[in-house]
């Protein structure tokens, strides 16, 4: 083994000027096997976001493409001033402030207590983390039977005296985006727990022996050593969350809202009204726009993250 080391070449680099064919040529084989991944993405990726761009200038129909009329910045304009758009950005924003609160508090909840314990902890942690491998669609159909207005969520608040009747949540103007954020809050918190479960067990238990040492308790060790240290898990989990949160389609669409999220659009979301632009009203050039401003504020917001928690940091 050692004379191995001894013998054993430090790598080649081609010196500066060299021409780019001798690159090419010298690392052949890893252009070989990354072109399949390049090829793919080139297909899947790139030509339908140049393509989605390029309708975006267009009204454009499946039924009737010889139809297309160029409109400019038309479809921009629309998209930006439209108010069904702007009010499924608002519906997101009160599903995801009910969701983002909950799903993270119940999880770092639950991974303080899993972290305390030590018989059984598997268990539990696998308990919790089944409604995440679960299908959405078998959740969601779950979540909305257990909360019908004859299901036992209701009758169990009526016979407590919560409610003074059936809630037939799903016409309020409120409601179906709260109790869409219950069920996903159910799915999701394992996902939460498990990530900052993580984080606790990789925070130097030194740390917590001198707070004890200086006098501190459990609240006070948690407050000013464990939820300052799992800032980054936090963060991550933000950010995951605001992502997936505006592109909700699914949650809604598989609990009975149609297209269009109810008659009062009280279930809209931005990506069923582009669905809805696109395979209900057939203008794929407006949907197709629809999608690069959801596209264009999911890496706003995801920048603005970012720079919060640099400036956090430093």
């Amino acid at each position: 083994m050692t004379s191995l080391q001894a013998t054993r070449q430090p790598p080649r680099t081609m010196p500066q000027g060299t021409p780019l064919w001798l690159r090419i040529r010298r690392n052949a084989w890893g252009y070989v096997f990354v072109s399949p991944w390049v090829v793919l993405y080139m297909i899947f990726g790139l030509y339908p976001l140049i393509l989605s761009f390029y309708l975006t200038f267009f009204t454009y129909s499946f039924v009737t493409p010889e139809n297309r009329a160029f409109v400019g910045v038309g479809n921009w304009v629309g998209g930006a001033t439209d108010p069904l758009f702007w009010k499924a950005l608002y519906n997101i924003v009160l599903n995801q402030a009910v969701f983002i609160t909950l799903k993270n508090g119940i999880g770092l909840l639950t991974a303080a207590l899993l972290f305390r314990i030590t018989w059984g902890a598997r268990f539990f942690r696998t308990i919790y983390f089944l409604p995440v491998i679960t299908s959405t669609v078998v959740l969601m159909t779950i979540g909305d039977n257990l909360a019908s207005p004859g299901g036992p969520i209701q009758r169990w608040m009526i016979n407590a005296g919560i409610l003074a009747g059936p809630s037939f949540w799903k016409s309020d103007n409120t409601l179906p985006m709260i109790v869409i954020a219950l069920i996903n809050t159910w799915k999701w918190f394992g996902i939460s727990t498990v990530i900052l479960l993580a984080g606790m067990y990789g925070i130097d238990p030194r740390l917590y022996e001198a707070a004890a040492v200086d006098g501190a308790r459990g609240w006070d060790m948690f407050r000013r050593i464990t939820l300052p240290l799992l800032r980054p898990q936090l963060f991550f989990l933000l950010v995951v969350d605001v992502i997936n949160g505006l592109q909700m389609f699914t949650e809604v669409f598989s609990i009975g809202f149609n297209v269009y999220g109810g008659i009062n659009n009280q279930a809209l979301t931005p990506v069923l009204y582009l669905y809805a632009q696109a395979f209900d009203r057939s203008n794929v050039g407006y949907a197709s726009t629809l999608g690069l401003l959801l596209a264009f504020i999911i890496a706003g917001l995801t920048a603005i993250q970012f720079r919060f928690i640099r400036s956090e940091a430093d």
